[in-house]
């Protein structure tokens, strides 16, 4: 007979599930203020320490925001992850380049074409605007972080305007993962003028009535970009 041991759940971890059960659920609105740490330890039966440890695990998870003085809150739920927990949830995996573009890829062609099926007026001039702020950058003075700024902005709307707040996070750590990576790329001018031209290539397809014109053009961008990653500084893979 062959079982899974049974988890040990502690406290701690019982009094975020609760909590995360109501907001994930809608019994807690967000915006709306959480009891205080001695009104949740008398609730859980638990000294303060341990309300202390859950709050400040579901804040770190982004479920809720605790200000100092005023108490915890049930975040809004669009809200940013921080990076702190991003790179703590992923930190094994930061430096695999190959993992990471595969995951890439699958998660930002989704994402984009997405945001192409719920596509206003309103967000095609967003993402051009921001498409014009990084094709007016001068490639070669502009710094590899600020140039990777610019481009992660226009990929962070376009997560934002999707429509699922799912696909929203996931480009969020998309976006954090791949910066090691593109920073080594980013260092070339001739990389950057690249990353211009397929973006260009991608935001027009969002003034036009094309859905598959639109995949082709991420396919061909994720083909330059696989070319370009450089594996344990040597390697390049190849699609």
């Amino acid at each position: 007979m062959e079982v899974e041991p049974v988890k040990k759940i502690t406290l701690t971890e019982q009094i975020m599930q609760e909590i995360a059960s109501q907001i994930t659920s809608g019994q807690l609105k967000p915006g709306e203020k959480l009891p205080n740490e001695r009104a949740l330890g008398e609730m859980f039966n638990v000294t303060r320490s341990r309300i202390r440890e859950a709050l400040r695990a579901l804040s770190l998870i982004g479920l809720i925001t605790i200000k100092p003085g005023d108490g915890s809150f049930v975040n809004e739920e669009g809200i940013k992850i921080p990076d702190e927990t991003l790179l703590w949830i992923y930190h094994q995996e930061i430096h695999n380049h190959d993992e990471i573009y595969a995951a890439r890829k699958l998660i930002e062609t989704e994402v984009y074409l997405t945001c192409f099926d719920h596509r206003t007026p309103d967000i095609i001039s967003r993402i051009t605007s921001y498409g014009d702020v990084l094709f007016d950058a001068d490639i070669n003075e502009i710094s590899s972080d600020t140039f990777y700024t610019l481009i992660s902005d226009i990929d962070l709307y376009v997560g934002s305007a999707c429509g699922n707040n799912i696909y929203n996070k996931l480009m969020q750590t998309m976006v954090l993962l791949r910066k090691e990576s593109a920073m080594k790329i980013l260092a070339l001018s001739t990389s950057r003028a690249s990353a211009i031209y397929y973006r260009k290539k991608i935001i027009d397809c969002f003034h036009q009535d094309d859905r598959e014109k639109l995949k082709k053009a991420l396919d061909d961008f994720f083909k330059y970009s696989i070319q370009s990653i450089t594996i344990d500084n040597s390697a390049s893979i190849e699609q």
